[in-house]
């Protein structure tokens, strides 16, 4: 039965992303991991990404936290640790019938369920405590992992512990080098500012 299930979600996190929805490539120092963002499920949550990623806000930013068996989190903070500045707030969307499953891409946030600005995370197990219950928001899940998940699980076996105010930051900075769109949305848009 578990061997069915793996099968299972190696074949769904292997599907062809939906034409419909926004792709997205991040470039690595480990290698590239292709995304497929849920619009239609969670609008302003991934029009907010889009607008950090359009922005170049999240080339060169590091995967600060890095907890094995559990998640992958970047989007704040550049190789020597300093803060990104960050736009407002986007409204929390966990209730979208989307779950925290190994491969999907979620929103990082405080204690305050509409507090999520550019971080974000890759699960790397199906981590359900996370989504919403009836009353309780949860942690927004607006994508998944098409391709690369074997440079997310790269990320994870780097040493980690060197930073003592950062001690689940891999001792040597990994980066995402670019981030771009990837369905032709960006080439569309370049072309019309060349008109």
């Amino acid at each position: 039965m578990r061997k069915l299930f793996a099968l299972f979600l190696t074949c769904l996190f292997t599907l062809p992303a939906l034409a419909d929805n926004p792709q997205v490539e991040l470039k690595t120092d480990l290698g590239t991991i292709r995304v497929e963002l849920f619009q239609d499920k969670a609008p302003a949550t991934v029009e907010n990404f889009l607008a950090y990623l359009d922005s170049g806000f999240y080339n060169g930013v590091i995967f600060h936290r890095v907890v094995p068996g559990f998640v992958v989190q970047a989007g704040g903070f550049t190789f020597d640790f300093q803060k990104k500045e960050t736009r407002a707030p986007v409204v929390n969307e966990s209730a979208n019938g989307l779950r925290n499953l190994r491969g999907t891409l979620a929103m990082a946030r405080t204690r305050d369920p509409d507090s999520a600005t550019s971080q974000f995370y890759i699960n790397l197990k199906d981590n359900t405590d996370l989504d919403a219950r009836e009353h309780r928001p949860g942690y927004t899940v607006f994508g998944r992992v098409t391709e690369g998940m074997e440079v997310v699980e790269k990320i994870t076996a780097e040493p980690r512990g060197l930073y003592r105010a950062h001690p689940e930051a891999p001792n040597y900075p990994i980066r995402i080098l670019e981030a771009r769109r990837i369905d032709g949305a960006a080439d569309a848009r370049k072309q019309g500012k060349q008109s």
